[in-house]
C-alpha cells in the first residue's frame, strides 16, 4: 500500500506544478494575449509524464521480481 501511495504522489506532483522560469512565462504570455503561455506550459507538462511513467515501470518489475524470488 505504501509503495502504491508513493507512486501516485510522484505521479501527480508534475501535474500541479508549472515548467516555466518566471521570464520565459512572461514572454510566452505576452505574445498573441496570453494563450500561447498556457498551450505551452501544458505541453512541457505532457512531456514530463512519460519519463516518469517509464521509470515507475521498471520500478514496479523489479519490486515483482524481487517480491517473487
Amino acid at each position: 500500500m505504501k509503495f502504491l501511495s508513493t507512486t501516485a504522489l510522484l505521479i501527480c506532483i508534475p501535474l500541479t506544478s508549472f515548467a516555466q522560469c518566471s521570464m520565459c512565462k512572461a514572454v510566452a504570455e505576452s505574445a498573441n494575449g496570453g494563450g500561447f503561455g498556457t498551450g505551452l506550459n501544458y505541453g512541457i507538462l505532457y512531456l514530463m509524464i512519460f519519463p516518469y511513467l517509464i521509470i515507475g515501470g521498471i520500478a514496479y518489475r523489479l519490486y515483482r521480481s524481487r517480491k517473487a524470488n
